[in-house]
């Protein structure tokens, strides 16, 4: 079924005469007349009949003009909500995060971006998750945009890293090792570890500092986000080893700087390669960049 004859045909039905009808629709008569005429032919009845020097609609004309204004007003709201996603201004951004970055990194630079008068009618959906969710997130077309860990045997994926972030020993308060100011890793080989599951992208980075130093840590428990990790530390469970974030201070830990082995951890801008993204998001993953290379000493993870 033709669209614009449905639209014809609605138009026709307000004006109830061929040549008016014409006339707005800017088309010429015969055309109008042709394009009802096989829309009667395709639905098998006559949706007009004459009125004098007019035409008014059968009764099924009535029914069918009922289901031609829904079908046409769902279209049109169809591509006004088009309209606002591909707005560089308007539509929302699915964006996902790993846990670490949920309390102060991304609510603060969400809240900067969308403090520019021009970003305000841009909206977001946020989701977190471990860095390897998040990925499979991004390629089935869950998320646009992500800030993640950087994983391996990934080509579809383009990681842009973004901020350095450091790792710290988590010890409980009155621990062995409370009283260290900064630490080798080799010296934590007596104590039992909470780690972070193999889901998390920064779980080989940590498999790989204890192959460095030639170790195979206690690893008692296994969690997905900080939160938890700090909690069972604070509890006497074990020690971890976690990226230093403001969290840290409100628990009752401390956090030692680590001197050996060497090691570099950045949180990364992932996004699918070669995959349409819509203005806005072009837009915000711009921002992102540039926001991380002008405010990267200040910015509190």
């Amino acid at each position: 079924m033709n669209l614009k004859h449905l639209e014809y045909f609605r138009v026709l039905a307000k004006v109830q005469h061929y040549r008016l009808a014409a006339e707005q629709l800017s088309i010429a008569q015969p055309t109008l007349t042709y394009a009802i005429t096989e829309l009667e032919k395709e639905l098998g009845v006559y949706l007009f009949e004459k009125n004098g020097r007019n035409i008014r609609l059968t009764k099924y004309g009535y029914i069918f003009l009922e289901y031609v204004e829904k079908s046409i007003n769902f279209l049109d709201e169809g591509q006004r909500k088009i309209a606002d996603l591909v707005s560089p201004y308007k539509g929302r951004i699915d964006l996902s995060f790993i846990y670490t970055l949920g309390s102060r990194f991304v609510p603060t630079m969400i809240k900067d971006f969308l403090s520019i008068d021009k970003h305000k009618n841009i909206s977001f959906s946020f989701s977190q998750g471990t860095t390897k969710n998040i990925i499979e997130g991004l390629k089935s077309d869950k998320y646009d945009l992500a800030f993640c860990s950087s994983i391996e045997d990934e080509p579809d994926i383009d990681f842009i890293p973004l901020i350095k972030q450091d790792l710290v020993l988590v010890v409980p308060f009155g621990h062995p090792l409370a009283s260290y100011k900064s630490i080798d890793l080799k010296e934590t080989e007596p104590y039992p570890f909470v780690f972070f599951n193999k889901g998390s992208g920064l779980r080989k980075l940590i498999d790989r500092l204890f192959e460095e130093v030639n170790i195979t840590p206690k690893n008692i428990y296994e969690v997905e986000e900080d939160s938890a990790a700090i909690g069972l530390v604070s509890m006497n469970f074990g020690i971890a080893l976690l990226p230093d974030i403001w969290m840290l201070k409100h628990f009752d830990v401390k956090a030692i700087p680590i001197i050996n082995p060497p090691y570099e951890r950045f949180i990364y801008l992932a996004s699918v390669k070669n995959k349409y993204l819509s203005p806005a998001v072009r837009l915000f993953r711009e921002f992102a960049k540039e926001y991380c290379t002008l405010h990267s000493k200040k910015i509190k993870i």
